[in-house]
């Protein structure tokens, strides 16, 4: 690396979400090898310097500038009150595609039925200010403490409620806690610090990146789909076959003959294949992709 060569700063949430963010940057192209003794992990990049944060401080570090730029949570965001700039959403989390959702949660014993009964009671949670928040806006006094883990069972013996994360709502089940509310929906985010994003150079790295982490993304929901049809089935072949925007149709060197290629949702592949078989398209062929860039 030269001496004058310039550098951006990327903060990856340690953690939970370490594994699924350093997945999503390798589909993106950024090949990053972690050293279980190190935060500070090898990237196939000379452009890019990583440190691995945990999620809820990565949006502090960004703010002061000690980062030009990561990926954190929405909730972690608010919950620090932090002042960045989100360059865009990225849908993805720890084990599926779905937001995490903060609720509050109860025995399946507990009277409690809404936020209202928490009035004096006690609550544990790791997001100490939004419950704060949302216990104002209901107009509920009640003691907020930190949980420093094993909150879910917290709930049965030394507190009243508990304000806990979950994607599925396994967990919560599991430990036989009712839902009584949603205090927020978050989603990974790529943020950037405000001085970094004026930066020219610097804006136009976390563009790509931003850019690059979103194709990888929305190619993880789709597929790509080859086959061959006579001519003279296409026109039926066609109304029943979505696509991104019109599929391709190229001439094949046997007369009458076209190829057909698509991209289309990978969870409506199972129904469509039989159709297409139906309406007379052979040699079907499914593939994956890398990135899909609109």
């Amino acid at each position: 690396m030269t001496k004058n060569k310039p550098v951006l700063k990327l903060g990856l949430p340690k953690g939970s979400l370490e594994q699924a963010a350093i997945e999503k940057m390798a589909k993106a192209g950024f090949n990053i090898s972690v050293s279980e003794r190190s935060y500070v992990p090898y990237v196939d990049d000379e452009e890019l310097e990583i440190r691995l944060i945990r999620a809820q401080e990565v949006s502090r570090y960004v703010e002061h500038g000690y980062l030009d730029c990561g990926i954190t949570g929405h909730d972690w965001i608010q919950e620090n009150g932090s002042d960045v700039h989100e360059v865009c959403e990225l849908l993805f989390s720890k084990a599926t595609r779905q937001p995490a959702r903060w609720v509050l949660a109860v025995p399946e014993s507990s009277p409690t039925k809404s936020v209202k009964d928490l009035d004096g009671k006690r609550v544990a949670t790791e997001v100490v200010n939004l419950t704060k928040k949302y216990l104002r806006e209901h107009g509920v006094r009640a003691e907020v403490e930190f949980s420093w883990g094993a909150t879910e069972v917290k709930a049965h013996e030394l507190v009243d409620a508990i304000v806990e994360i979950t994607e599925t709502g396994s967990s919560i089940r599991a430990n036989k806690l009712r839902v009584i509310d949603t205090l927020l929906v978050s989603t990974p985010r790529l943020i950037a610090n405000h001085a970094s994003w004026k930066d020219k150079w610097k804006r136009r790295k976390i563009e790509t990146l931003a850019l690059l982490l979103e194709g990888a993304l929305e190619a993880e929901a789709k597929v790509g789909l080859k086959m061959n049809i006579a001519e003279k089935n296409l026109a039926k072949l066609l109304k029943s076959l979505p696509a991104l925007r019109n599929p391709t149709v190229s001439k094949l060197s046997q007369p009458g003959w076209v190829a057909v290629e698509t991209i289309i949702d990978e969870h409506i592949v199972r129904e469509l294949i039989p159709q297409l078989k139906s309406a007379g398209a052979e040699g079907i062929i499914e593939y994956p992709l890398n990135k899909v860039v609109y």
